[in-house]
C-alpha cells in the first residue's frame, strides 16, 4: 500500500472517474437501494482495511478499480492509474495501523462516499522511533460489472491537536482517582479528547456509532502524575557533574544541548510508564517551552514548568551564558528572580533552600519570605526544596504551596503540621531519589553495572548505555568502601525518618502527591514512578491513598486539578489500563497494558523504547 501517513491534498474531485463506468440496472426504491449500496460498499471498505492490518497485498489490491481512472493522492498531489498504484503497494506497511469512525454516505445509485479516521506509525530506520500520523482517509466506491470497488482514495493528516474519534471503554473496574469506591463493569465515554461520561453502564450508555473497547477483567485509573521531575537532567552523572564528574567523557554543554534538542525521548518514557502529566520544578530557561510543546501532543505528558531555580546557594552547575540557578543574594535579587520567571510565563516559582552555615537560616528565611510575597503578587505558587525541618518550616512561613522533598533529618512536629495545613501546602515525599545516587556510586566502586527497573522497556538506549557505564567510572575522590557503607547507612536512616514523616503528614490531613525527582542519577524519567509508588505504600499509605496521591493530588500540585488527575466528566481523557487491581497494591501499576492520552489509546508496547537502537557516542570527546 502507499504510505498513508505521507498524503497529499484530499481528492474529492475524483468523482470524474464515474463517467467511465456503465450505468446500473434499474433500482429498487431509493431508500432500499441506498441501503444496499452502503452495505456493499461497507463490505469492500472493511476488506480493504483488514488487508492493511494483515499486510495482505493481494487482498488489498483486489478492492481497487483496475483501470487508468483510479484516482489517488500522494506526496506530490493527485495521480491516476492502477498500474503505478499497484507497483508500490506493499512497500511500506505501517507498523501501527488503527482505523476508527467508519462512515459511508450514498451519493447516487452505484456510488458511495466513505471516510475513516486513521492512526498509523512507521519505524524510522535511523532512530528506530515510531513516526506517527493521524488524519482522515477517503474512499469513493463504485459498482462495476466486477462488483463494488474503490475508484478514489486519498488521505490527509489532521493538524496537531485535532481530537481523536469518540470511543467507549467498557467492562473494566474503574478507580477514578477521587478515593471513591471502585466501579465494576464501568463505562467511560471519550469524546473530543475529554471524558464525556464515567460511571456504570446504565449511567453512561454508549451512543450509536461510537467505537467500543472491551476491557472486561481490567482496571481503569487516571494517568499518573509525577509532581517532581527535571527535564534538564539526564538520569545519570552527565547531567549532574556535581555528583560524579564525567565531563571528560561527556562535556556538560553538549549534554544540556542534547537535553534541549530531544525531550521527546523522556516524553515517551513517561507515557510508556503510565505518566500522563509531570511537574518540572527546576531547570534551564528552555524548559519553559515544554508545556506548549507537549500539551497538544498525545505522545507526550502534560507539562508544567518552573524554570530556573531561585537558590540560596550560589551554585555552579550552569552554562557560560545560561543559568538554571539564580542566586538569592539579597532581597533585591529575590524580587528580580521572581519577576524574571513570571515574565517568562513560569508555572511556579521554585526555591532551592540550602543552608551551608555561611548564612544563618533567619537571613535566608527573610529572603525566601520576599520571594513568597512577590510570587503571591505575581499569581504564582511557591515550590520549595527543603529537606531539614527548620528549613521546611521556614518555607511554609514564606508561603510555600508545595514542598518537593521529604523532611528527613528529624520527625515533623505539630508546628510543622499546623503550618502546612494553614498554607494549604502539598507534601511531595520523593522517597527513592537518594538510592539512585547510592547505586551509581556502588557501581563505580564495584565495577558491576547497576540494574534498571524498567518493566516495559521505556528507557531509551542512550540512557541505558550510560547507566551501564557507571561500572567503568571511578567513585568520587575520598569515597572509600568504608565511607560508601556509612553513606548507605545514613540514607537508610533518613529513609526511615522520611517514611515516618509521610505517615504523620498524611494522617494530619496534609495533601500528599507522588514525585520522583526524575533526572537525578539513576532516578530515570518514566519508570522510576514504580519504586516511588511502592515506597509510599511501604511507608504506610494504603494502595488507594497512594493512587489518589499519584493522580488527583499530583494534578493539584502542578496547578492542573481542574482538568487532570481524575476520571470524571469534563476532565482530559488521560487513563491507564491495568491488568492488576491497584487497590490491592501499588505494584499493580507495573501491570500496565495501555495508556490513553487525550483520548488516544496506545498499547504500552507501542510506546516502548526502540529495540536495537545504538547508543550515540558523537557527544564524547
Amino acid at each position: 500500500m502507499s504510505r498513508i501517513n505521507r498524503p497529499g491534498p484530499a481528492l474529492v474531485a475524483g468523482l470524474l472517474v464515474l463517467a467511465a463506468h456503465p450505468a446500473r440496472p434499474a433500482e429498487p426504491p431509493a431508500d432500499l437501494g441506498a441501503q444496499a449500496d452502503v452495505a456493499a460498499a461497507r463490505g469492500v471498505f472493511e476488506r480493504n482495511l483488514a488487508a492493511i492490518t494483515k499486510r495482505d497485498r493481494e487482498a488489498y489490491l483486489a478492492t481497487y478499480l483496475e483501470a487508468p481512472t483510479l484516482a489517488r493522492s500522494g506526496p506530490e498531489g493527485p495521480s491516476l492509474g492502477y498500474e503505478g498504484f499497484a507497483a508500490q503497494a506493499g512497500e511500506g506497511w505501517p507498523e501501527v495501523f488503527e482505523a476508527q469512525d467508519l462512515r459511508l454516505v450514498p451519493v447516487e445509485p452505484g456510488v458511495v462516499y466513505g471516510t475513516y479516521r486513521y492512526r498509523v506509525a512507521y519505524r524510522d530506520p535511523e532512530t528506530g522511533r515510531l513516526d506517527e500520523h493521524a488524519g482522515l482517509s477517503e474512499r469513493m466506491f463504485v459498482e462495476t460489472p466486477e462488483g463494488w470497488l474503490i475508484a478514489v482514495t486519498s488521505a490527509f493528516d489532521a493538524p496537531t491537536g485535532t481530537p481523536p474519534p469518540p470511543r467507549a471503554l467498557v467492562g473494566a473496574t474503574l478507580v477514578d482517582g477521587t478515593g471513591a469506591p471502585p466501579v465494576p463493569d464501568a463505562a467511560v465515554l471519550l469524546r473530543g479528547g475529554e471524558i464525556e461520561c464515567a460511571g456504570t453502564r446504565a449511567e453512561c450508555p454508549v451512543p450509536e456509532g461510537v467505537g467500543v473497547v472491551d476491557l472486561a477483567g481490567k482496571w481503569l485509573t487516571p494517568g499518573l502524575v509525577d509532581a517532581h521531575v527535571h527535564f534538564a537532567q539526564t538520569g545519570w552523572a552527565d547531567g549532574r557533574p556535581d555528583a560524579l564528574d564525567v565531563r571528560d567523557r561527556y562535556p556538560y554543554p553538549e549534554t544540556v544541548a542534547r537535553l534541549e534538542a530531544d525531550p521527546e525521548r523522556f516524553f515517551r518514557a513517561f507515557l510508556c510508564s503510565g505518566v500522563t502529566a509531570v511537574f518540572d520544578v527546576g531547570g534551564y530557561p528552555w524548559t519553559w517551552d515544554l508545556p506548549a510543546r507537549a500539551e497538544a501532543d498525545t505522545r507526550a505528558p502534560h507539562v508544567a514548568a518552573a524554570g530556573p531555580l531561585l537558590s540560596t546557594l550560589d551554585y555552579w552547575v550552569n552554562l557560560p551564558a545560561e543559568r538554571q540557578f539564580h542566586h538569592l543574594a539579597d532581597e533585591a535579587s529575590a524580587r528580580e528572580g521572581v519577576d524574571y520567571v513570571a515574565a517568562r510565563g513560569a508555572d511556579a516559582v521554585k526555591v532551592w533552600l540550602i543552608v551551608t552555615g555561611e548564612r544563618p537560616l533567619d537571613e535566608l528565611e527573610r529572603i525566601v519570605g520576599v520571594v513568597g510575597a512577590r510570587a503571591d503578587e505575581r499569581g504564582l505558587p511557591l515550590v520549595v526544596h527543603a529537606t531539614d525541618l527548620p528549613e521546611a518550616k521556614a518555607a511554609l512561613r514564606a508561603g510555600a504551596e508545595v514542598l518537593v522533598q521529604s523532611v528527613w533529618d528529624r520527625p515533623v512536629d505539630d508546628e510543622f503540621l499546623e503550618l502546612a495545613r494553614a498554607a494549604g501546602a502539598t507534601y511531595v515525599p520523593t522517597l527513592t531519589v537518594p538510592f539512585g545516587y547510592q547505586r551509581m556510586f556502588a557501581a563505580a566502586a564495584s565495577g558491576d553495572p547497576p540494574s534498571v527497573d524498567d518493566p516495559h522497556g521505556c528507557v531509551d538506549a542512550d540512557t541505558l548505555a550510560k547507566v551501564a557505564e557507571s561500572a567503568e567510572l571511578s567513585p568520587p575522590a575520598g569515597l572509600t568502601a568504608e565511607r560508601l557503607a556509612e553513606r548507605a547507612a545514613r540514607i537508610a536512616e533518613e529513609d526511615r525518618t522520611a517514611a515516618a514523616n509521610l505517615r504523620r503528614v498524611h494522617a494530619a490531613g496534609v495533601p500528599v502527591a507522588m514525585g520522583t525527582d526524575a533526572g537525578n542519577p539513576l532516578t530515570l524519567h518514566g519508570p522510576s514512578v514504580y519504586a516511588e509508588l511502592e515506597a509510599m505504600e511501604a511507608a504506610g499509605l494504603s494502595p488507594m491513598e497512594v493512587l489518589v496521591a499519584a493522580t488527583r493530588d499530583g494534578a493539584r500540585a502542578m496547578g492542573r486539578g481542574d482538568d487532570l488527575g481524575t476520571v470524571e466528566a469534563g476532565k482530559a481523557a488521560d487513563l491507564l489500563v491495568l491488568a492488576a487491581d491497584p487497590t490491592a497494591g501499588a505494584s499493580a501499576f507495573r501491570a500496565l497494558e495501555a495508556v490513553v492520552r487525550g483520548g488516544v489509546l496506545r498499547p504500552v508496547g507501542e510506546l516502548a523504547s526502540p529495540a536495537g537502537r545504538e547508543p550515540a557516542a558523537a557527544d564524547r570527546d
